[in-house]
């Protein structure tokens, strides 16, 4: 495949490459380092067909964190006739290819348009957020309907959750429905401008992105916009301060109803490419094809990156309302799984006793979780709850926006009072001090950075209760100092 540097600037047919340069060649209908899919028909029906062979992407099967070029599996059993149709880990499906598989979709400047039905559309699907706030999607692009200021679309493709991989699979396998689902909601809003956030330390994502666009007509100016791949720089106002500029960090927003800006004071709105990717199928199908799955409070199907102590770790589309140990038995979850981690490094954990809830918002949240962007991590029955945390609190301290006390002195702290539990050092007074820690920065900081420790955390002084009492009286099991079932941060999840 051949390629010539990149520089910054326009990309014919494909839009900007912004903050990064990668190699690639602009008139190529391929993104560079990426294999195109022209010539298999799809599937008929809306389920997939039997599970076929399992993929492995790496000689020894093991992919590493955030910073390689992440492959997925892709559970075929599970896969129905929407995000992942088609989808093969590390090949991206071609314009031609999509165009099969899903069918025509009229964009925004085609004759036949319709922005009020596909808005009543949306509402009545009930489509939420896939990043984490599971905010409804038609609220949110209805509040900048008709906006008097000039409008810019963000894809959040940033996927800081090292455990997270599920916006990359649809970035690298199936672009052109995020990109679909992209020029749909810029049309509804009237945005003359459509950004794709990347992390810039997954350089085969925005080559993908590109490569795609360069396939695609566009009547809206787009950039693929390569940012620093932290935890905190996909924070919903981080991305609204990139796109005007600046750095990716998080503001202080006490109200946030309010609308996002700029600094170049352009509305901002932003949607998680999953998010993007179901909308881009709701505009094809209707509301009632996508109340056909999940259930009537949480309608439609979601993706779920399921690791940790499974045979077949991976990427799953499934309804809303599966229950987590179906989930895990599908992953191949070893026979004595102790606890889970739900919704990634800023969820809690769930322990074994609560395996039979249904993995809806309103279920999950009676359980004191949720799926956040759709992660589950099942825990050994032989590995340390909580050396575990401690890890994780660490890797979150480093990947604060360093804004805020709570962030600042508060994360470290936390992070450093876990280390003396989970070693044996400390004893209750390091139980007392974390406690009172947790108080301190819960509720104050900048963003919801640090309220995610303390929700970690304090639900892993719940889960692993009775191995706290043994560690804070000096009494560590021999496991915590076994190497991390998640790898030292940023996760690498086995193949």
């Amino acid at each position: 495949m051949s390629s010539v540097p990149a520089a910054p600037g326009l990309w014919p047919g494909a839009g900007r490459l912004s903050q990064r340069a990668f190699s690639g060649n602009p008139g190529s209908r391929q993104g560079p380092g990426m294999d195109w899919e022209d010539d298999e028909r799809p599937r008929p029906g809306r389920r997939a067909g039997p599970p076929g062979e399992r993929r492995t992407d790496s000689p020894d099967g093991r992919v590493p964190g955030r910073g390689a070029a992440v492959m997925s599996l892709i559970d075929s059993r599970r896969a129905v006739a929407g995000l992942l149709e088609g989808a093969r880990a590390g090949t991206a499906i071609s314009f031609a290819r999509h165009l099969q598989i899903h069918g025509p979709l009229l964009l925004p400047g085609d004759a036949g348009f319709e922005p009020r039905r596909i808005l009543g559309d949306l509402a009545a699907s009930g489509l939420t957020g896939r990043g984490g706030a599971a905010f409804p999607s038609a609220r949110k692009i209805a509040a900048l309907q008709g906006a008097a200021a000039h409008v810019t679309l963000v894809v959040n493709a940033m996927e800081g959750e090292p455990a997270s991989i599920k916006d990359q699979v649809l970035c690298t396998s199936t672009p052109h429905l995020v990109l679909d689902g992209a020029a749909v909601a810029a049309g509804l809003t009237g945005a003359d401008r459509i950004v794709v956030a990347v992390a810039g330390d997954r350089p085969g994502q925005a080559q993908a992105l590109l490569g795609a666009l360069a396939q695609r007509p566009a009547r809206v100016p787009w950039e693929v916009l390569a940012l620093p791949g932290r935890y905190v720089s996909g924070e919903e106002s981080a991305l609204a301060r990139a796109v005007g500029g600046h750095e990716a960090l998080p503001r202080f927003r006490p109200d946030k109803s309010l609308p996002l800006r700029s600094a170049r004071r352009r509305r901002v709105l932003v949607h998680n490419a999953e998010t993007l990717a179901h909308l881009a199928l709701v505009a094809r199908h209707g509301a009632e094809w996508f109340r056909s799955h999940g259930t009537t409070d949480a309608p439609g199907t979601t993706l779920v990156t399921v690791s940790g102590a499974v045979a077949r770790p991976g990427v799953f589309e499934v309804d809303y309302g599966i229950r987590l140990i179906e989930l895990l038995t599908r992953a191949g979850a070893e026979p004595r799984v102790q606890a889970a981690l739900l919704g990634g490094y800023g969820g809690a954990w769930l322990a074994g006793r609560d395996f039979g809830v249904a993995c809806t918002p309103v279920d999950l949240r009676r359980v004191g979780a949720t799926l956040g962007p759709g992660i589950v991590v099942a825990l050994a029955e032989d590995a340390c709850g909580l050396a575990e945390t401690a890890r994780i609190a660490r890797f979150m301290a480093g990947e604060s926006a360093g804004q805020c006390g709570p962030c600042v002195f508060g994360l470290p702290a936390i992070a450093a009072d876990l280390d003396q539990l989970a070693a044996g050092r400390g004893g209750h007074g390091a139980l007392q001090r974390l406690q009172g820690h947790l108080d301190i920065v819960e509720g104050r900081g900048a963003c919801r950075h640090p309220d995610g420790v303390v929700r970690l955390v304090r639900s892993a002084l719940e889960v692993f209760a009775e191995h706290l009492a043994l560690h804070a009286a000096g009494r560590p099991c021999p496991h915590g100092t076994r190497p991390s079932l998640f790898g030292p941060p940023p996760l690498a999840i086995r193949r």
